[in-house]
């Protein structure tokens, strides 16, 4: 049953509104996402290629799917809005919670204890740097 009178915006204008720009979401991330904001929170307001840069190069398990979705984001608004590569930043990256899988660990006389296993959605979002400043 869908309530037609209270429409929901779409996610483009939730997360960029008229500006241009775009973005890429991962969802169902098999991470943490208490490890994934680590790695994303150190390419947020950076230019697009010094946080690819930085992500490649990142030690951390989480930066290879934060780069993707950069990356993927990137490709995302040069062949949609037809933005160029070198005037785009990172305006907005986060993390959200997933899906969470229990599973159980057999323990001593009997019992069980649950192991949770966490997943992720990341959403990066890129505009292109104000020329006038």
């Amino acid at each position: 049953m869908s309530n037609t009178d209270k429409a929901r915006p779409s996610r483009r204008s939730a997360l960029l509104g008229d500006r241009p720009g775009s973005y890429a979401i991962a969802r169902a991330v098999r991470m943490s996402p208490t490890k994934v904001r680590r790695v994303v929170d150190l390419v947020r307001g950076m230019d697009v290629a010094d946080a690819l840069t930085t992500l490649q190069f990142a030690p951390q398990a989480a930066s290879e799917p934060v780069y993707k979705v950069l990356a993927s984001a990137v490709a995302n608004a040069e062949n949609t809005d037809n933005l160029k590569r070198d005037d785009l930043y990172v305006s907005q990256a986060f993390v959200d919670e997933g899906m969470t899988m229990r599973r159980i660990r057999a323990r001593a006389k009997g019992s069980a204890s649950r192991i949770l296993k966490r997943s992720s959605h990341i959403t990066v979002v890129v505009e292109p740097r104000d020329q006038e400043n």
